[in-house]
């Protein structure tokens, strides 16, 4: 006996194909196949700073700020993951901002996460977060809150660059949220704060007795505390890098690394859908592995490759090269090396997701 189609099986009536329609219903069967569609399946690339400062250079040269349209109004050159087609992943984006002397990148805030690490910077390069001005100097990493107005002063005679890192594409992408930007009705936020204000409330002391009112978040806030206003020097993170490197054993896949914490609590991560870490790399080759997490780096310093898969990334100072999910990868320096680590994967342990584990011999 010929056996029946199950297509045939699941075949419905007239009237019950109608009754789904007009009530904008479908079967199971017939929408499982349109769930976890994504944009395309990441690659490893690699950007090279030679490249990105022959880029950047021109839009500096083609496009004052004030020329530009109104919303982001930032000038910044994007690296693109040609499977996603607007992003260096589809958690993480990352751009390379300019600021020429004298101008300033108006004042605005948004839901999303950010930070800026600084990759030509000066104390007269200014980030201006919450009303205080925070200086960027090489290689530190200034964190923007979600709401908090932020704007971008350059008063010294050189173009500052930086690396800017939000997680727009899981905001305006995965969780499809189009309202997130506000521009200030001032092109510069007013000053409102002393040089060092955040510091002082979120380093060694914390402001006593200070409690919840209960009232209800209003409609630019969340139901909780967001990472606050923060300057990372980079004076101090190295010479925190180099004491664990001289005291301690390494990683077998990160080497030595620190994690950039939460002011707030003291622990990571820096931002609820965010993580990041400097890693010094010093003792030949890292051990493989491979994790669920999105993995984008920026080479502070140094010269190497990282393997993944059957390719070989090369790099040497302030390239940003991605490591997509899945994929077996390690690290290769050649001498020393300094990376600064970017990764999602606090989104997928806040879904208790997350996965790791080394290749199987």
């Amino acid at each position: 006996m010929a056996q029946q189609d199950p297509e045939e099986l699941l075949e419905m009536s007239t009237e019950t194909r109608e009754l789904l329609e007009e009530n904008n219903l479908r079967p199971l069967w017939e929408v499982e196949d349109d769930f976890g569609n994504t944009f395309g399946d990441m690659e490893p690339d690699i950007w090279k700073w030679e490249d990105i400062q022959a880029s950047i250079d021109g839009i500096e040269s083609d496009v004052p700020i004030a020329d530009l349209p109104p919303g982001f109004q930032r000038r910044v050159a994007v690296p693109i993951n040609t499977a996603l087609g607007n992003a260096i992943s589809n958690t993480i984006y990352v751009g390379v901002q300019t600021v020429s002397p004298g101008e300033t990148a108006p004042s605005h805030r948004h839901g999303a996460n950010a930070l800026r690490y600084t990759i030509n910077g000066n104390e007269d390069m200014k980030t201006v977060v919450a009303g205080e001005e925070f200086p960027m100097e090489d290689n530190d990493l200034v964190t923007t809150p979600q709401w908090e107005w932020h704007d971008h002063v350059n008063d010294s005679d050189e173009t500052a660059a930086w690396l800017d890192v939000l997680d727009l594409p899981l905001v305006l992408d995965s969780l499809n949220r189009k309202n997130v930007f506000e521009n200030h009705e001032l092109e510069r936020q007013p000053v409102t704060k002393t040089q060092g204000y955040w510091d002082s409330q979120y380093g060694r002391g914390r402001p006593a007795d200070e409690k919840s009112d209960g009232s209800i978040p209003g409609p630019f806030e969340g139901n909780r505390e967001p990472t606050p206003p923060y300057r990372f020097g980079w004076d101090e993170m190295e010479e925190s890098l180099r004491q664990r490197a001289e005291n301690d054993d390494p990683d077998p896949h990160d080497g030595y690394s620190l994690a950039y914490v939460n002011p707030a609590t003291g622990q990571e991560p820096l931002f609820p859908t965010m993580s990041f870490r400097a890693q010094l790399l010093n003792e030949g080759p890292t051990d493989p592995h491979f994790h669920n997490a999105v993995e984008v780096y920026f080479v502070i310093e140094g010269e190497g490759a990282t393997h993944v898969g059957d390719e070989a990334l090369e790099w040497s100072q302030w390239d940003i090269f991605v490591v997509p999910p899945d994929e077996i990868h390690h690290h290769e320096p050649d001498g020393e090396a300094i990376l600064l680590g970017m990764t999602d994967r606090p989104v997928f342990e806040a879904f208790n997701f997350y996965a790791e584990a080394e290749p199987s011999s």
